[in-house]
């Protein structure tokens, strides 16, 4: 069984190899006893060791650590405190997702896979990055969802464990693809309704996709 350390590195090594984090662009984390873990500020995902991998307190003010905590740390702590369900959290610039979030556009639920993220994926406010503002921007977005994008920024994907938060933020890239494919050849996308959803969300639950 892997330490959560090298559960982090390869979530973000699938993710880097996946081109869903370019440039370094976004951060990972978990849930660990009394606080959780997160990726390094500005460190390249190829060359993480799990030395790398910092532990924050939710509830202590951050001190000073070698190598910093990701910029994100706030956005990530305040998800935990607001969302004791969640145990990990993707967060991703990934392109088609990128894209309709730098329309200040969501994903409608077009497709019954949209039930990962628990419906449709909204788009929030722009704010800047590593802001108390974002992270309470980030925690409405994802109000009975797992997923959200935030404006002109990227997607935020929470999960279970770091595999169920992965697939999240993996499928919401696929959605906006699919979707911005629709909206490139004037087509105009049949929606699911919220009972719909809601079944298939179970379906998911019984098949062991959900909890």
């Amino acid at each position: 069984m892997l330490d959560y350390r090298d559960e982090i590195i390869a979530v973000t090594h699938a993710l880097d190899a996946a081109g869903l984090v370019p440039n370094k662009s976004g951060n990972v984390s978990c849930r660990v006893a009394n606080g959780f873990a997160i990726t390094p500020a500005g460190m390249p995902y190829r060359d993480l060791l799990p030395a790398h991998i910092v532990v924050l307190s939710l509830d202590a003010p951050v001190t000073s650590t070698e190598p910093p905590p990701s910029s994100e740390w706030r956005m990530h702590a305040a998800i935990y405190r607001a969302r004791p369900d969640v145990m990990a959290i993707v967060h991703t610039h990934s392109p088609s997702a990128t894209a309709l979030a730098a329309a200040g556009r969501g994903i409608p639920p077009f497709h019954y896979m949209i039930a990962l993220a628990g419906g449709d994926v909204k788009c929030m406010p722009y704010a800047t990055f590593g802001t108390a503002e974002l992270a309470a921007t980030a925690v409405r977005g994802l109000e009975g969802r797992r997923a959200c994008l935030l404006g002109n920024h990227g997607v935020m994907a929470v999960g279970n464990t770091l595999a169920r938060a992965h697939a999240v933020a993996v499928e919401v890239e696929n959605l906006a693809a699919a979707y911005l494919a629709m909206l490139s050849a004037g087509l105009t996308p049949l929606l699911l309704d919220d009972a719909e959803i809601q079944n298939v969300i179970s379906k998911f639950t019984d098949y062991g996709r959900l909890d």
